[in-house]
């Protein structure tokens, strides 16, 4: 086995010192024996590895790598770093399948970037220790200053290097040294703060620029970013939407003011799609709506051809409120306009789909789903998305292998728990059901739906305190859930509770109208002698489902009985 000495100190490299170390180490044997390989994985090399950009083209490309950054108003968010390191997972076991196996002896891996601490528990729980094991060495950090790439940093959503460095070198920085200098990198400290769930330190940015900067835009930046982080903290006990229009407000009362008609335009837009989101949390959507059409007049009629990304931007939030309003079709179209403005960015084709899928539009819902997968580094939600639709087709393997994928990209998605328990307690695996209700709820203990399954796997194990239990918990959760309703009905007719089955049944059926539950609930009154109302439910269950064999046999039986 081949071993590799690698150095991962943040104060090397930065992020992904350590990738960047491996993928020198891998990517120019690879170009010669598979170049196709390293072509699928353009967008992850490029991240991790700068110094093998002249190498790696880009092939994956989107409107942002034509524009000048002060247009890409996109950000990448934090989860970005976990699509880069599955990206590189898959590459370095596709190369480590042709070359052999590999040990990587690691020094101060405890001085590693979050990007490479990321990234080795990726490989670690992906490729295992006989296709790549990473041993770690001694721990020398070195003491001089963390790299300040700020531009890298924003640029591929490197929130804990520029939250790390920002801090650091703004502590050497005065604000009369260099005011821009200062407010810009002060707001793109604070905005990473707040990405990575430091939003107290964030807002004391903001204050330190409204104690010293007189600037128009900055000041109406601060503003609106305070509002933002009063309504998106990552704690909903902390949220205030009335506070956070009481800032969006003075945003865009100075951003009105701005001289120049372009400035205005952009800045004002921005502020008025923030206001948008505060009035949506406010309970206000037909307000939200009405903001964000004033934005999109504004980029319409005084950008020209300017911040293309704002305007795709501002087209797919009002999609997303039109589909709230229920008027889906105009919300479908103001996607298509966001995705055909950008092909290249993958995050509007799965919004889409889920839309598509919404409108029972399968194949075109599964098409953009594997855009996505096509666009970007391993993406977990549109893996899940996909087996939803997989699901809803009958292709109970498909769905069952996109969630497992999705569970090996990212452990901790709690809703493909939910959804794979359910399907493992379908087919009466409820060892695996089990198991994943206690992942699941581990990650979400509220979890009504993971509370519901797990009273189906102790009912079916017949531990009938235990289902109570947990059908009850489930219930005071969600008291809208059907499935928990039905089997609580389930247990009590086990048990020979006629009236609390019939009590269920009939308030599953309130909530929901199924053939299942009424063929159920006719077999409770067939128990408890109610012929008429038995009848009744089979004839209701029969109109739902004509194809359904156990009607028809139950109706049968009646007849010659």
């Amino acid at each position: 086995m081949e071993t590799i000495f690698i150095d991962a100190d943040r104060r090397i490299g930065g992020p992904y010192t350590l990738a960047a170390a491996l993928l020198g180490h891998l990517v120019p044997a690879e170009l010669e024996h598979r170049p196709e390989l390293v072509a699928a994985h353009d967008i992850e090399i490029r991240a991790a590895a700068p110094q093998l950009r002249h190498l790696v083209p880009a092939r994956r490309r989107s409107l942002a790598d034509e524009l000048p950054r002060e247009q890409r108003v996109l950000v990448p968010g934090v989860r970005r770093s976990l699509r880069i390191a599955n990206g590189l997972a898959e590459f370095a076991r596709g190369c480590l399948s042709r070359s052999g196996p590999l040990t990587a002896r690691v020094a101060n891996l405890g001085e590693a970037d979050h990007t490479d601490a990321e990234l080795v528990a990726v490989l670690r729980r992906r490729l295992g220790p006989g296709l790549l094991a990473i041993e770690e060495g001694p721990s020398r950090p070195g003491s001089g200053p963390l790299p300040a790439d700020f531009d890298r940093y924003r640029d591929e959503g490197f929130h804990h290097a520029m939250a790390e460095s920002g801090l650091e070198v703004l502590r050497g920085l005065a604000y009369e040294d260099d005011p821009e200098r200062w407010q810009r990198l002060l707001q793109r400290v604070a905005g990473s703060l707040e990405a990575v769930g430091r939003e107290e330190e964030a807002r004391e940015l903001y204050d330190r620029i409204r104690r010293l900067s007189t600037d128009p835009k900055h000041r109406a930046t601060a503003a609106y970013a305070t509002a933002m982080i009063l309504v998106r903290h990552h704690d909903p006990a902390q949220r205030d939407p009335e506070q956070a229009l009481a800032w969006i407000n003075e945003a865009v009362t100075i951003t009105s003011l701005l001289p120049d008609q372009g400035e205005r335009a952009f800045h004002l837009g921005f502020d008025l799609n923030g206001k948008a989101l505060v009035e949506l949390r406010r309970g206000r959507r037909d307000a939200a709506m009405e903001l964000v059409g004033q934005a999109i007049e504004l980029a319409e009629t005084r950008l020209a051809r300017a911040h293309p990304i704002h305007r795709l931007v501002l087209y797919a939030n009002r999609a997303q409120l039109l589909a709230m309003a229920g008027l889906r079709e105009a919300a479908l179209a103001d996607y298509t306009r966001a995705v055909e403005a950008d092909p290249g960015y993958p995050d509007y084709y799965l919004d889409r789909g889920n839309l598509l899928h919404e409108l029972g539009r399968e194949e075109e819902a599964l098409a953009d789903y594997e855009a996505v997968m096509r666009l970007s580094p391993p993406f977990p939600e549109a893996y899940y998305n996909r087996s939803e639709v997989r699901y809803a087709a009958g292709d109970v393997e498909g769905a069952l292998a996109d969630l497992d994928h999705t569970l090996e990209l990212d452990p901790a998605f709690a809703p493909a728990y939910v959804n794979r328990c359910g399907i493992h307690a379908a087919a009466g695996d409820h060892a695996r059901a089990r198991q994943d209700v206690e992942r699941g709820l581990a990650l979400t203990p509220g979890d009504a739906h993971l509370l519901c399954v797990l009273g189906q796997v102790e009912l079916a194990e017949e531990c009938y305190p235990e289902a109570r239990m947990a059908f009850d918990q489930a219930l005071e959760l969600d008291p809208e859930l059907v499935p928990a309703w039905a089997g609580r009905a389930e247990l009590a007719f086990e048990r020979g509770d006629h009236e609390a089955a019939l009590a269920d049944l009939t308030r599953a059926l309130k909530l929901e109208e199924s053939a299942e539950l009424l063929f159920n609930r006719s077999l409770v009154y067939r128990a408890v002698g109610l012929d008429a109302q038995e009848r009744e439910d089979l004839l209701r269950a029969a109109e739902l489902a004509p194809e359904d064999e156990d009607v028809q046999r139950a109706l049968l039986r009646r007849g010659s009985s």
